[in-house]
């Protein structure tokens, strides 16, 4: 984990898991809380879609703003405005609070993420990008870990107020420690703006979109897929979706200690390939069995593609995208991966059952094959197109001699 040698870096990364499990600890309760307060499915619905509403709206304004002020100061900004965010709910529970909350907070999410993406790589060497980035993506893992189970405890044992408390403190540690980390300037967005390979970053974004339609179908289908396939309930339901996160976990830790990390040429097609073919094993595993235990092993697998892959794209992204272009960039990814998400859960809400959900859940898995494909016929034809281009300018550049005569 030599990324963690960095100061700053590890003050960054230290923070995000503090907030990440501060963030888990609001998700898993507010919409519990949302179905306690109206026993109704649509309602909670509606809860989940307000949280993914400011992310697809404010990504690429939030980018612009990570590109033109200093990212850790709009770091502290959000952290502390996340803080004060949660104020009303130590008065109030009532149902137009909770949802003025949760869109208050997702607003402030989509605003810190492209911030924080376009600012890690100021932070590492280019050469431990790829472990720094599985580090993130091992804290986000942890926190939901850790910030899930005890979000759902502390509402069942004390109040609403109890998680909020708790929260306010995970926000205002979270605020102390990137405020330590070393000003930087502003990024110079007028010089390097424009250097940003346009196609390399279409590329990413184009899987993205694939893997987000894959994702919204999944978060739809999964609970009916575990009832009807499976014969499961709530329990099976939340076991299968927990311990994913430990298979990340441990996908975190390999990256982050490898002292050779493959680069995002090899983690994306690979994660989404083996994604998709983990997928097609469990969605048509009822056929064989029904055995809960081995569909707990497929989960804990599940969840090493899924950070791979999106370790390899952040990657990626951060390397092609000009230091003044890194946050616009980050801001569109998360506005098209949550579209797309969106996109996924009205489909699968809609044809789930017209068509039946095996259909529906095979095409999700066929998406993550068909977006490791795109990376790696893209990246060709783009490596192509940039030698054509360099031979070309060494053809122009080259002098002619005339023939004697």
């Amino acid at each position: 984990m030599t990324a963690l040698r960095h100061r700053d870096f590890r003050r960054l990364w230290l923070a995000g898991l503090i907030s990440d499990t501060g963030d888990w600890l609001l998700l898993v309760a507010l919409p519990i809380l949302v179905y306690q307060r109206t026993q109704s499915t649509l309602q909670t619905a509606f809860a989940f879609l307000v949280e993914l509403g400011p992310a697809v709206l404010l990504g690429p304004l939030a980018g612009r703003l990570a590109d033109r002020v200093d990212r850790r100061r709009l770091l502290v900004a959000v952290v502390l405005a996340q803080a004060a965010a949660l104020v009303p709910l130590l008065v109030s529970s009532a149902l137009p609070v909770l949802y003025a909350v949760i869109a208050t907070e997702a607003a402030l999410v989509a605003l810190f993420a492209p911030a924080k993406n376009a600012l890690l790589p100021a932070l590492v060497p280019d050469g431990e990008l790829v472990s720094a980035n599985a580090l993130v993506g091992l804290n986000q893992n942890l926190g939901r870990l850790a910030g899930g189970p005890l979000g759902g405890l502390l509402l069942a044992v004390g109040d609403l107020r109890a998680i909020v408390l708790a929260d306010l403190v995970t926000f205002l540690t979270a605020a102390a420690l990137i405020a330590g980390i070393g000003a930087r300037p502003a990024p110079a967005r007028a010089k390097t703006a424009a250097r940003a390979p346009l196609g390399r970053i279409r590329l990413a974004l184009a899987v993205a979109a694939l893997a987000g339609i894959a994702q919204g179908i999944f978060v739809v289908l999964f609970v009916v897929w575990v009832a009807r396939e499976l014969g499961g309930g709530a329990t099976e339901t939340g076991l299968l979706r927990g311990v994913q996160a430990v298979g990340a976990i441990a996908a975190g830790v390999l990256l982050a200690v490898l002292r050779r990390t493959p680069g995002p040429a090899v983690l994306i097609p690979a994660g989404a390939g083996a994604f998709g073919l983990l997928s097609v094993a469990v969605w048509n595993g009822p056929v064989v069995t029904t055995a809960l235990p081995v569909y707990v092993a497929l989960f804990v697998l599940v969840g090493v593609p899924g950070l791979v892959m999106v370790t390899g794209l952040v990657s990626h992204l951060q390397r092609v995208a000009g230091e003044g272009a890194r946050g616009r960039v980050f801001g569109i990814f998360g506005a098209v991966y949550d579209g797309a998400s969106g996109l996924g859960m009205l489909a699968a809400g809609l044809l789930g059952d017209r068509l039946g959900i095996m259909p529906i859940l095979n095409t999700q898995a066929a998406l993550y094959l068909a977006a490791g494909l795109l990376f790696v016929l893209g990246r060709q034809s783009s490596s192509s197109s940039v030698e054509n281009a360099l031979a070309s300018s060494a053809a122009k550049a080259t002098p002619t001699t005339a023939m004697p005569t």
